[in-house]
């Protein structure tokens, strides 16, 4: 790697993906199920002509700003709007008190009010929203509002929490899950304990967060936004202006990536309020500061293990104490801790365990669904024990691990069955196995980067470098009895296929997955999906991978219902069954080759539709002891972290990861390499930079100048150095999620290689330099 930073450029290399031997780029354009088929909208995207909400316009456009609140905790005296509404070209001013319907909304848990009445419970929290001719005239009156605060001590301790006063009517505990497998009394004949703390991180979406809102002759309005659950969303926003579903509709505009709950419903609630109130369309678009205060982060977590093996290092029983930060309101906290309780232990066989899950109220930012939530945080914290068992032990960290992988027909501290393909050993196998990169040379002319960049103040001779495992776990879909369920329709017309399903592509190469699989199923080469609104029937959110299983399963379903309509006339013509004619290429042949035709020809100018429902099979709350089968199918990652620290400044440089993925089946193979590289690069970022600070609750800087994202100069190389294609026989196509794994388990990796560079136990996410000096001895 050269020093030069023009050069060191991370790179991506598949090294064991059928069809892409190499660097990604080189496979040619196919069609169909397992081709690295491009995005349809990647043309658009990069010249920059792709819309986004925030490109949005309308006639007689107001402009909206939404006034904040400076305290984590406070009592609302009073609310004066009367210097606002008086300022020429202002329009509207709405607070609690203009709320036609529900005060309160919630996508999960309906608890957070759309403007703070009584009291405020977060920096940031909304409690008026203005409507003008102008922006600056929107935000200078949204200032203009004179609000009388009683400022109140905030609660920022989780666990002080427990304790304080009530923050809420429904108390400060959202939910207690108390884990209970195996005997209490067993012990091991060796023994680690731990205390670990995950920041809080920020989705951080690049491109704005923005909407329109424009009211409809009926009395009802339409919500342009990027929303990654629209039927949700749809709904909440009209609970709370008082209408009816069908008054309300919400088109999904061009979503600029999600790693999370893309737009927070408290941003569409205001734009709706103010376009009913003036009759006029109104568009906001947030800036970073109000993103960051606004929508909800990673859950900050504090973690207590304790792990008991016997002389070889084997798992005897885990022990462990989990309190998840909620911030002021609910939201995903109850499902996070489910995830959070349930893997606890990790991807290894433990015969014993016992798990205390909370979730808890507090005046800190709002957490909220975010990439591997809960799943992440105990990941971190489960592989640091294991490096600590293994250097007890004198063993090492791989072999450690490799002594204790789950496989299928294991049990899960929950008592459910790992009956989904679970080749933990083989991914293992397969990062310990690969090469690893060569040494840095001696000195900074060399062809390598210090730790700090190509300029980066540190001397080669401080350099030290680290190697460190990690497994990671993640559940497909929702959980806990959620009912999974999407609804898609394909239509062919003009020998032009089109899909119509509410299914939001946040990133995730959905829109790609439906073309590529009307293609292999009906052979027609022309495919669009239709842009998204709730007209459509309900597809559910863009979560846990769930749209390449369910709504790609109701793709592929109402597909071969329209198949089925193509074939039979044939087969009727010629005495056979659909079964025995294939579709290849766009030509329609017999299994005996008297029939060879064309699909154009055999469309014949007819118009066919089918629409089909894809619903996995049921699941159930976990119960008073934490047991259930609570979870459709996993995904297991392994990646071997290298990284360079100065152990002198505490600087980190990881210089290459090394992935290995359970994958059920490749379906695009660029695409899936794309998305494994996004998710070690996100985990990289929760590892080493990424940590929205607060001090007493207040969010400091909340821009991308405090909050460090990594650049492609901190991207590592990405090397996938295994793909398993072990089929889920449940899910349609036998895929399985791609990016959520990556990201919940390279934070762990990373820091096990700094702890191995080191010395250190590094128990906090992000690390601190401080934590990347080296002990004396190390």
């Amino acid at each position: 790697m050269s020093s030069d930073a023009t050069t060191a450029v991370p790179t991506v290399t598949v090294t064991d993906v059928p069809g892409s031997p190499g660097p990604l780029g080189q496979e040619p354009a196919a069609h169909g199920l397992g081709a690295s088929l491009p995005q349809a909208e990647s043309r658009a995207k990069t010249e920059g002509t792709f819309p986004y909400a925030s490109d949005l316009w309308a006639e007689g456009l107001l402009w909206a700003a939404i006034l904040r609140s400076p305290h984590p905790h406070a009592r609302i005296v009073s609310v004066d709007t009367s210097a606002a509404v008086a300022m020429p070209g202002v329009r509207a001013v709405v607070t609690a008190a203009d709320v036609p319907g529900a005060a309160t909304y919630g996508r999960r848990v309906a608890d957070r009010p759309v403007f703070a009445s009584d009291l405020v419970r977060h920096h940031g929290e909304a409690l008026a929203a203005v409507a003008a001719d102008h922006p600056d005239t929107a935000r200078l009156a949204a200032a203009a509002i004179a609000v009388e605060y009683e400022v109140l001590e905030p609660v920022t301790d989780p666990e002080k929490a427990f304790a304080a006063e009530p923050l809420h009517p429904d108390g400060n505990l959202i939910r207690h899950i108390p884990l209970r497998f195996g005997d209490p009394e067993a012990t091991g004949e060796v023994v680690v304990e731990g205390l670990y703390r995950i920041g809080r991180q920020d989705p951080a979406p690049i491109g704005a967060e923005a909407g329109l809102a424009v009211p409809r002759p009926d009395g009802g309005v339409e919500l342009y936004t990027a929303s990654t659950d629209p039927h949700t969303d749809r709904d909440l926003a009209a609970a709370c202006f008082g209408l009816t579903p069908d008054q309300v509709k919400l088109v999904v505009t061009g979503v600029p990536g999600a790693t999370g709950d893309r737009e927070d419903p408290g941003f569409q609630i205001p734009l709706g309020l103010l376009a009913l109130r003036t009759g006029c369309p109104v568009k906001l678009t947030a800036t970073r500061e109000e993103s960051f205060l606004g929508h909800a982060h990673r859950h900050p977590t504090l973690l207590r293990y304790r792990h008991h093996a016997d002389a070889e290092g084997r798992l005897v029983k885990v022990e462990a104490q989990i309190l998840l930060d909620g911030g002021a309101y609910a939201d995903s906290s109850s499902e996070s801790l489910a995830a959070a309780v349930a893997f606890a232990c990790g991807p290894y066989v433990v015969p014993h365990a016992f798990v205390e899950g909370w979730a808890v109220r507090t005046n800190n930012p709002p957490s909220g669904h975010v990439r591997g939530e809960g799943a992440m945080q105990v990941c971190a914290a489960y592989e640091a024990q294991m490096d600590k068992l293994a250097a007890k032990l004198g063993v090492d960290p791989a072999e450690l691990r490799m002594r204790n992988v789950m496989a299928t027909g294991d049990l899960l501290p929950t008592g459910q069955t790992v009956t989904c393909p679970a080749p933990v050993a083989e991914l293992l196998s397969a990062v310990r196995d690969f090469p690893l990169p060569p040494l840095p040379k001696d000195t900074p002319e060399g062809e390598w980067l210090l730790p700090g960049g190509p300029e980066g103040a540190g001397e080669p001779g401080a350099v030290r470098r680290g190697v460190g495992y990690a497994l990671g776990m993640v559940h497909m879909l929702g959980a806990e009895g959620t009912d999974e369920v999407s609804t898609a329709t394909v239509r062919v017309a003009d020998g032009v296929a089109t899909v119509i399903c509410s299914a939001v592509d946040t990133g995730s190469g959905f829109s790609t997955l439906a073309r590529q699989i009307v293609q292999e199923t009906l052979g027609i080469e022309e495919v669009h999906v239709a842009p998204v609104d709730t007209d459509q029937p309900p597809a559910g959110p863009a979560a846990h991978g769930r749209h390449t299983w369910v709504s790609g399963g109701a793709v592929e379903r109402a597909a071969k219902m329209v198949r089925t309509q193509l074939l039979q006339p044939l087969a009727h013509k010629f005495g056979m069954s659909t079964e025995l004619l294939q579709i290849t290429d766009g030509k329609i042949t017999s299994y005996d080759g008297v029939l060879s035709t064309t699909v154009t020809e055999a469309l014949d100018g007819k118009e066919l539709w089918a629409t089909a429902q894809c619903r996995p099979h049921p699941t159930e709350p976990l119960d008073d002891a934490g047991q259930g089968d609570a979870f459709v199918g996993l995904a297991f990652c392994a990646i071997r972290a290298v990284v360079d620290v100065d152990v002198e400044l505490g600087a980190v440089r990881v210089v290459e990861m090394a992935v290995a993925q359970d994958v059920g089946r490749i379906l695009n193979p660029a695409q899936l390499a794309t998305r494994i590289e996004a998710g070690v690069t996100q985990g990289v970022g929760a590892a080493l930079t990424e940590n929205l600070r607060t001090a007493r609750g207040l969010v400091r800087h909340p821009d991308f100048t405090g909050y460090a994202l990594p650049t492609s100069l901190d991207a590592p190389d990405v090397r996938i150095v295994r793909l398993v294609e072990e089929r889920d026989v449940v899910a349609p196509f036998g895929a399985k999620p791609a990016s959520a794994v990556p990201v919940v388990t390279s934070p762990a990796a990373v820091a096990a290689a700094v702890r191995a560079a080191t010395g250190r136990p590094v128990n906090r996410l992000p690390i601190r330099p401080q934590a990347a000096v080296a002990t004396p001895n190390a």
